[in-house]
């Protein structure tokens, strides 16, 4: 149940990371959807490090905060990385 509820938990970070950082993503939503899981993922790894998170075992606040957090982070990277590319 850990994986899927990042993933499920992923989308809504996606959502709320594209909410809070607005912009011209390539792609669109979709891309920005893919980029809140892997930022739940990575906002999950991040939090567990400094014992501020861990596997979901539920859809508490702190969790969509840890995810969203992460989500954010990586849309910045991955737009960084993008105008660097272009």
């Amino acid at each position: 149940m850990g994986i899927f509820s990042w993933i499920i938990l992923g989308l809504i970070a996606g959502a709320l990371a594209k909410w809070i950082m607005p912009g011209p993503d390539p792609g669109g939503w979709i891309v920005t959807m893919v980029i809140g899981i892997v930022g739940a993922f990575i906002g999950g790894w991040l939090g567990s490090l400094v014992g501020i998170g861990g596997p979901v075992t539920g859809f508490g606040i702190g969790d969509i905060v840890t995810a969203t957090i992460g989500a954010i982070i990586f849309l910045a990277v991955f737009r960084m990385l993008k105008r660097r590319s272009s």
